[in-house]
């Protein structure tokens, strides 16, 4: 009889629920249901509304029910730093506001008046981003004391939807790293730390890892999906689901950077302690906890959230590989800095990049074709400055650059990082989230064997296309 594990994966854009099973070795995968997501405007805030969102994940279930394949467990990831806030009665307070929101702006300073920014990225290894949970942490703080003050439980997006089925709060490793409050060395909340900063550790939920089995459906979301099942914690950051799906068939041990390509472009390599250097904080490299205290030393690159956005705005009926196509065959060489600010979340990307290159003296872009082909080489030559920079830092050579993710599909972008990089480049598996998160799944289950297991199966069972 066949096992069945489900994966949720919400992204900022969309979220799905994937089925997996084992046949002949190898994983098989059937997307059962795919629902839209999308920061939300309300009262002069960006928000996730993750009433909906919770539905989504119930509707979902109920599909497995009426496919007949009821799953062993459950998994989700979602994106990382955005949290909700809960009071004494477990009441949800305010709203669960997205990390592009501007409640942020200059809320480093605040921050640095009390922990300097050397400090804080001795302690915790991660990068500076101006959304980190620290900073909105602040931003309540300072902007919003009642809610601040109400607050009985921290949680992370993926564990209040695990505590709305299960009714147990805890927070996931992976996630929890991203705050910038998890100490790098002790590999838990930095007490100290948050103390400093004048948040009350009370709010702060005990850090479990990924492959915990967090419990059982609560009896009335069991009658509502139809079924039981377990909740197990994959590494809910969907980054961290996403390098656990990298297919080395050595454990990741060999020389091998990776893009997790998607509204992000997340490019590191596996390390085993954090590196907390003055050299990483300068280049702002990040160590986000991993699967089994692994560390992902990467840097953030804006990534094809700006492909989406200009898609949205000029791209018409064109879908991505079309646009990707189109922009190949333009001779336009015109580049912006990806990591600006500007393109975080401006009122309209293509005007940003228009005014990028207009303002740096270059051929502003026409049309759909030239902006993503600006888009595009901008996001080669960040890849391969980041590559030099990662290869100096660690003072090791890499022989390959592995993209995974939807990325993974974008052709042109592919075999413009490999001429860039001057790497060979791999690409796939396109769906390495949902798949890292089953992995986990499979390994609390024992039906892998560990990390380097599930890693030698998914090289097995998915196509890897190699560019020069």
């Amino acid at each position: 009889m066949k096992k069945y594990y489900l994966a949720v994966d919400i992204g900022a854009s969309s979220g799905r629920h994937i089925l997996s099973h084992m046949e002949d070795g190898k994983m098989v995968l059937e997307e059962i249901y795919r629902f839209p997501n999308g920061m939300e405007e309300c009262r002069g805030q960006k928000i996730w509304n993750v009433d909906r969102l919770f539905e989504e994940i119930k509707t979902g279930m109920k599909r497995c029910k009426e496919l007949g394949r009821i799953p062993v467990s459950v998994g989700i990831d979602t994106w990382a730093v955005d949290f909700v806030l809960l009071d004494q009665d477990n009441e949800r307070i305010g709203h669960a506001v997205a990390y592009r929101d501007e409640r942020t702006k200059n809320m480093d300073q605040e921050v640095y008046k009390l922990v300097t920014e050397k400090e804080l990225y001795g302690r915790t290894g991660i990068q500076k981003q101006i959304f980190n949970t620290v900073y909105q942490l602040m931003a309540l703080k300072i902007k919003n004391p009642a809610d601040f003050l109400r607050a009985a439980k921290l949680l992370m997006i993926p564990d209040y939807f695990n505590f709305l089925l299960t009714g147990n709060a805890v927070t996931e490793y992976t996630n929890a790293t991203t705050t910038q409050l998890v100490n790098a060395g002790t590999k838990s909340w930095d007490i100290d730390l948050i103390h400093k900063l004048g948040y009350p550790e009370s709010i702060f939920q005990k850090i479990q890892l990924p492959g915990t089995e967090l419990g059982r459906l609560k009896e009335a979301i069991a009658k509502e999906v139809g079924y039981n099942c377990k909740v197990v914690l994959p590494a809910t950051h969907d980054t961290g689901s996403a390098v656990v799906a990298v297919p080395v068939a050595d454990d990741g041990e060999r020389n091998v950077l990776y893009i997790s390509s998607g509204t992000w472009s997340l490019m590191g390599t596996e390390i085993h302690e954090a590196d907390c250097s003055e050299a990483g904080r300068q280049h702002n490299f990040t160590n986000e906890g991993g699967y089994q205290y692994r560390f992902r030393y990467l840097k953030n690159i804006m990534g094809l959230w700006m492909i989406q956005s200009v898609k949205k705005e000029i791209g018409g009926e064109f879908g991505f590989n079309e646009i990707c196509e189109a922009a190949s065959k333009c001779g336009i060489s015109s580049i912006v800095d990806c990591n600006e600010e500007r393109f975080l979340a401006p009122e309209n990307m293509t005007e940003e990049v228009k005014a990028a290159c207009r303002e740096s003296g270059q051929k502003e872009p026409e049309g759909i074709a030239e902006v993503a082909a600006v888009i595009y080489n901008s996001l080669a030559k960040c890849y391969a400055d980041t590559q030099k920079e990662i290869e100096n830092i660690t003072n090791k050579h890499y022989d390959c650059i592995h993209i995974i993710g939807g990325g993974a599909n974008a052709d042109y972008l592919n075999q413009l990082t490999a001429k860039a990089t001057e790497k060979k480049v791999l690409t796939g598996p396109v769906e390495a989230t949902a798949i890292g998160n089953l992995a986990a799944q499979m390994i609390a289950d024992g039906l892998l064997d560990g990390l380097k297991d599930a890693r030698k199966c998914i090289l097995n069972s998915f196509p890897i296309k190699e560019y020069q």
